[in-house]
């Protein structure tokens, strides 16, 4: 069975959208967090994507083209949610938003130099890193080759070394 083969025959007992879409919904999340930089909105962005996909998957002509169909919803809806999320910042704009401290500094710094990428690399990095997909499966869903993701994660790794060899330990740099 294809990947996309799962909307048009569900198994007994199991809703169509339900089947395998967990074979991609670590990789909408990903794609949603490296535009969004909050799991929590990630999550959210990623049902509303696959609601809208199970609304909209008539339209979709050819099959062999829906990760990267569904990758085009999932930044849509991503776009959205910063857009809302911007709306909602120029009317508090007095406020501060204060970000629970992190028990672990390392972990921050990590998230901190991920976000500063460009997001092309910060999309790669948190696909294969955080959502533990392959180049192959990268490639798939953002429309490219292994080797232009393979590439990606090269430049991002080069931008993210300088950062990550101030966490290492004194003795350990490499």
């Amino acid at each position: 069975m294809r990947k996309f083969d799962w909307w048009k025959r569900p198994a007994t007992g199991t809703s169509r959208a339900s089947v395998r879409s967990t074979s991609y919904y670590s990789a909408v999340v990903g794609v949603a967090y490296a535009m969004l930089g909050d799991i929590h909105q990630a999550e959210d962005a990623a049902q509303e994507t696959f609601a809208i996909a199970c609304r909209d998957l008539r339209r979709l002509r050819q099959a062999e083209k829906f990760a990267g169909w569904l990758r085009g919803i999932c930044r849509n809806v991503a776009k959205g949610f910063v857009r809302r999320r911007s709306r909602r910042l120029e009317l508090d704009a007095p406020a501060v938003i204060d970000e629970p401290a992190s028990s672990n500094g390392s972990a921050e710094a990590v998230r901190q130099a991920v976000t500063e990428l460009p997001p092309r690399g910060r999309e790669v990095v948190l696909l294969h890193y955080f959502s533990g997909l392959s180049h192959e499966e990268i490639a798939r869903l953002l429309g490219t080759s292994p080797q232009a993701i393979h590439g990606r994660l090269v430049r991002a790794r080069r931008k993210l070394a300088p950062h990550l060899r101030q966490l290492a330990p004194s003795g350990r740099q490499s």
